[in-house]
Order: C-alpha cells, then structure tokens, then sequence
C-alpha cells in the first residue's frame, strides 16, 4: 500500500505494538476504517512483554485471538534458583489458581512479545485491516473536524489520531505533553532472546542466578525454542553484541559462553514509571506506552496497554458510527489514566521488592467504580465493575453472550421487561440464576464492564442515550 495523496481514514494509529493491533482490530470489527502506520519495516523481533495477565486473556478472547494465544503460549514456568552451580531450590512468583465460574483465567500466560503481535496483526488482516510499515510520522495538525497527518509516504487525514507508537512517542512530543515519573532503577538491564544447548539447561522452569554482579535470570519462552535472558547490571554498560551476551552467561552463570547457541535479538534500558500528564489533546488520543511507561517487574505494561486499547475501541466506534457525542471520548482519560497510575505503582513496589505479585498483578479487581460511566447497583455488582463470566445454558457461557462489539443487557433471576430490538449494538440475554451476580438488571458494556446496575429498566434509557444506544421499550 503507498501513500501518493492525502489519504483518508475515520481513524489514524501511530504504532503497530500490542496497543495499536488490538485497538485496529477492535475498530475492524466495528467497521470503522482504521488506518495503522509504523515507522519500522515490521514488527517488533523481540520477546520483551512476554506475560499476559488473566484479564487481558478475557480481551483477547472476545477480540478472536483466544484460540491463538493458547496454542502459542503457556503457563509461566515455576522459578529455580542457582548458586555455585547448583539447584537451590524452586520459588513460585506468581499466584497461581485454579479456574472458576467468573473467573476463567486463574494464572499469567507466557508468550513472547512478537508472538503476541504476529497474532494480531493475523487477525487484524483477517477482518480486512492492515499495517503501512516503513511510514514514520513526521508532523500533525489538527482542526474541529479532525487530524493531517504527515508521512514519510505521504499524508493522511482522519477524524481522530490515536498515538500508540512507544514510550519516546513522536506524537506525544509533538503535542508537547509532558511524561511525569521517576527513574525505578538508575542501572542499566540487558534483555535478550537467546538460544541454550538442550543438554546445558532444562525448560522446565525460569531459571534464577545471583551473584554480586546483579540478578540474571534465563526463562524458556514457551512455543518457541528461546529463553529470554534478562540481566541487571550494578555498574557498566551492557554488552549487546552477541559476543558480549554469551560472555555475560558464563561469566554469571555455570554455563559456558559456547552452551548459548544463538543470540538472536538484544537491548539495554533503564527501568522507569511515567505518566502521561494527561492522555487526550483534541483529537488526537494516547495508549499504551505513549502514555505510561512502566518497570517490566510485574508484567503490567502490555497488559495495560492492550487493556488501553479495549477501553478506547467501543468509545471510538460509538462517537463515529453510533451518534454517540465527542464528549464520550473524554472518559477514556477519566477512567483509563487512574489504572495506569496505580499499575505503574505496582510495577514500581513489585521491582523494588516492597510487594509481591499476587491478585492485583492480574488486573482482574480493576474496574471503573468512581468513573463517569458507572451508574447503579444490583444484586452483588456495582456499575463499574467487571462482568464476571458464569454459565449461559444452551448458549454456553456468559462471555460468550458478551463476545463482540455489542453491549449486553443482562437480566439475571427477574422478569423485568426487556427492551424490544432487532439486534443492532444490544443484544439481551435472561438468565435464572448466576452466582457471581445475584439478581438484578445489568448493561455490560463492550469492553466487558458494567455500565449501568439496576433492579428494574427506571432510568436505563436515559443512562444510554449519551452512549449512541437507544434503547426502545415499546
């Protein structure tokens, strides 16, 4: 695809990440055209954002890549330690649970970063979108009616702007909105993806040295034959070259410089958590990385960033295809900015050894409850919360009722009328009993939260007409 003329597009997404992908394939599915640019020639080689969190599982099941991601990833290995050359003993960094009703997803799944993406953008291609590589945003303006973008192929004008192209976002910069954070860690981290013998080291668990030099640790990247070295270093500049990797394993660990095979992406950085003084400017919108940068400890940044994604999609596709009004896109900010603050707290405590991961890390409690969307309660839930899965009889499971761009009135152990409707952005759904819910009347909105609780419809119609859903009773 090349750009000879201003091109047009409902959406323009800077930045073929984990962000971008999800958001282009959420807005694929809306039918919203959505054009996505990156600078680089494709996608991102390495393994760096390797954890997905229970919660961002349930996203991208109801965005199509279930299926995918478990074929491709698996359960985070458990932790074994070394010292002297010898095992001393396994340590479990993860709360590990077992899945229930609500809750399908009971611990991380372990899949390396460009598999990740590779999946998305399969089906980003699916739903008959793609991605203009090698195209670098170079400027941008914007008016009331929407946003020119400059391209080194070319120019692009779209309604809106989404800036999903990294921590050192050219979009962000350019906008002149300030990252506000402190440096985690001041010493340098080399991660790498590297290849070991078979017979020098097991893939049985997250392998974990540490000696005065700093920690180093080799976790084997499940669907694929890599680990993924991560090394902390207390003084000097890592080593890239793959001389410089190897030399880093035999010298930290008791295996030899030959036992690492190949070497096959690396990089250096310094832990850090910012934030986004503020994530909308206009038309233009921030995600992911662009708004927050977090420590890797945790596993918090990819999740939060798809989980970005997740919230901006349905608004996007509302405004423009819905009627909903501009101002809806304002709540992105209301309720997305306050996660990403407390995430990158958790990221923070967690690299620093103040806490360990356990619930939180798993992004499952997150909600939006003293958000500008969230109106009402009933039954055991309030507006705000997530929609917990549970069984849907003969139509499987409540997320499976949810699935889609639609939202879902559920009405859970009542006979409360029930809007008449022909499909569309609503669908109903009665069920007699759900444990997790209780009984009561439930909007769940696209991104699988709860809009609006009540016990009966009183106030349902008002609460989603500024949605872009109009809701009739007759």
């Amino acid at each position: 695809m090349e750009l000879n003329s201003v091109k047009e597009t409902r959406v323009l997404v800077a930045g073929a990440g984990p962000s971008g992908l999800a958001l282009a394939c959420d807005l694929a599915r809306r039918g919203v055209r959505a054009l996505v640019v990156e600078q680089a020639p494709s996608l991102f080689p390495g393994s760096r954002g390797k954890g997905i969190q229970p919660r961002t599982r349930e996203v991208f099941d109801d965005l199509g890549v279930g299926d995918a991601v478990r074929e491709h990833g698996g359960p985070a290995p458990v932790g074994m330690t070394w010292g002297g050359g010898e095992r001393r003993g396994e340590y479990d960094m993860f709360r590990r649970a077992a899945p229930t009703e609500a809750e399908p997803y009971g611990e991380p799944w372990m899949m390396p970063q460009w598999r990740t993406q590779e999946i998305l953008l399969a089906r980003l291609r699916e739903l008959g979108g793609d991605v203009l590589f090698s195209s670098a945003l170079t400027g941008l303006s914007q008016d009331t009616e929407g946003v020119t973008a400059q391209l080194t192929t070319g120019e692009v004008r779209a309604s809106y702007l989404v800036a999903a192209d990294g921590g050192r976002s050219t979009v962000r910069r350019a906008l002149g909105i300030a990252m506000e954070g402190e440096t985690v860690d001041p010493s340098p981290t080399l991660v790498a993806d590297v290849r070991i013998a078979e017979e020098a080291l097991d893939r049985l668990n997250w392998h974990i040295f540490l000696d005065e030099a700093g920690l180093i640790t080799l976790c084997p990247l499940p669907g694929t034959a890599d680990f993924q070295l991560v090394a902390q270093f207390k003084e000097g500049a890592p080593d890239l070259s793959p001389e410089g990797v190897r030399a880093l394993v035999a010298a930290r660990t008791h295996l030899g410089a030959d036992d690492v095979t190949e070497v096959r992406w690396s990089s250096d950085f310094r832990p850090r958590a910012a934030l986004a003084a503020r994530f909308r400017s206009g038309r233009v919108l921030l995600a992911g990385d662009a708004a927050h940068i977090h420590s890797p400890a945790g596993g918090q940044g990819l999740n939060t960033s798809v989980q970005d994604a997740y919230n901006l999609g349905w608004k996007l596709g509302q405004v423009l295809l819905h009627g909903a009004p501009a101002a809806l896109l304002e709540t992105y900010e209301q309720e997305r900015r306050p996660v990403a603050a407390g995430m990158l707290d958790l990221s923070t405590r967690i690299h620093r050894g103040e806490q360990e991961r356990g619930t939180a890390a798993q992004q499952l409690g997150l909600g939006y409850r003293e958000g500008p969307l969230a109106s009402g309660r009933a039954g055991l839930l309030e507006a705000g919360d997530r929609a917990p899965d549970g069984s849907a009889g003969e139509h499987g499971r409540l997320f499976d009722v949810f699935r889609g761009p639609h939202f879902t009135l559920l009405a859970v152990g009542t006979d409360a009328p029930l809007p008449a409707h022909e499909g569309g952005m609503l669908r109903t759904f009665r069920t007699k009993e759900s444990a997790a819910y209780g009984k009561g009347l439930f909007l769940i909105r696209p991104d699988g939260y709860i809009g609006w609780a009540g016990e009966d419809t009183s106030g349902l119609a008002g609460y989603a007409a500024p949605l872009g859903l109009d809701l009739n009773f007759a």
